[in-house]
């Protein structure tokens, strides 16, 4: 067993594969989640369970989130109930959530109060990243900081870039959501002319997604849109909660980001329609439902 306890709290779609690759690296791992039951398979796996969030971080070196909206990073840090107040100095706090950069270095700022460390760290690499530990996670906070965790992420990421102080982990996310959104349309109008073209839909990827359109969306999600599998590998809701951050982030840097605001317009349409739960690549269905 590693020396550092962890505390992680949030074991979604992706939380709970990260939470796999620590407790394969031999890592003592305490998880809270609201709902025990998606915490189960990983107490069969040898996570320790948490009644609450401080009983989570009490005894944690390190404490990982990674949960659904701003205002739930919020509430588990800031709250009565959260992480702020059953910390201790000396520990170590790292935020995966995709969340806005003003409230990282809010993280941080606290943090430093107290004498605790942040990281804000998000990732991209969406369910078949978080299974196969090939994520790649964009990371904002002291270098030195950075530098010490690097073992750690490295369990469960690939590709881990150091973007600069607080909330430049952030930054850098809205650049990769901002790039996917673009990306899913791409993805989407190509899948949707190749059928009305009488093209086989699968047939077209072979060639297209080996070639200059080659993208992650298109080589990973469009087989699962010709299959009509919607399920989950990021969340339509989430997907829309990243787009209003980095267009939040747009509007406060002025720069006006037409393509964005258009993606942002479609996926709210899907949420509107009920579509929040499944994944992005349901974009689909704007064009042949």
């Amino acid at each position: 067993m590693r020396d550092e306890k962890i505390a992680f709290i949030g074991t979604g779609v992706m939380g709970a594969s990260i939470v796999k690759h620590l407790l394969h690296a031999s890592y003592e791992v305490t998880v809270y989640t609201r709902t025990k039951s998606k915490a189960d398979p990983l107490l069969e796996l040898g996570a320790h369970w948490a009644e609450t969030i401080g009983e989570a971080v009490k005894e944690a070196d390190m404490i990982f989130t990674m949960i659904g909206m701003p205002t739930d990073v919020e509430e588990v840090y800031f709250s009565e109930h959260g992480i702020f107040a059953n910390s201790r100095p000396s520990q170590i706090v790292v935020d995966m959530t995709t969340s806005s950069p003003e409230l990282a270095i809010s993280i941080a700022q606290k943090a430093e109060t107290l004498g605790m460390q942040s990281l804000d760290a998000p990732v991209s690499g969406g369910d078949i990243g978080a299974k196969n530990g090939t994520l790649s996670i964009m990371c904002g906070g002291e270098k030195e900081l950075f530098d010490r965790l690097l073992p750690i992420l490295s369990e469960f990421g690939k590709q881990i870039i150091y973007q600069g102080n607080a909330g430049a982990g952030q930054h850098a996310k809205m650049c990769n959501q901002i790039t996917v959104a673009g990306n899913m349309i791409g993805a989407c109008e190509a899948l949707a002319y190749a059928m009305k073209s009488g093209l086989d839909p699968d047939t077209m990827l072979q060639s297209v997604a080996s070639g200059a359109a080659s993208s992650w969306n298109l080589s990973t999600l469009g087989p699962r849109i010709i299959k009509e599998d919607y399920e989950p590998g990021f969340y339509v809701k989430h997907f829309v909660k990243d787009l209003n951050i980095a267009l939040h982030e747009a509007e406060r840097l002025e720069v006006d980001l037409p393509g964005l605001k258009l993606a942002r317009k479609m996926y709210q349409e899907l949420l509107d329609r009920g579509y929040g739960e499944n994944g992005t690549q349901v974009l689909i269905k704007q064009y042949i439902d």
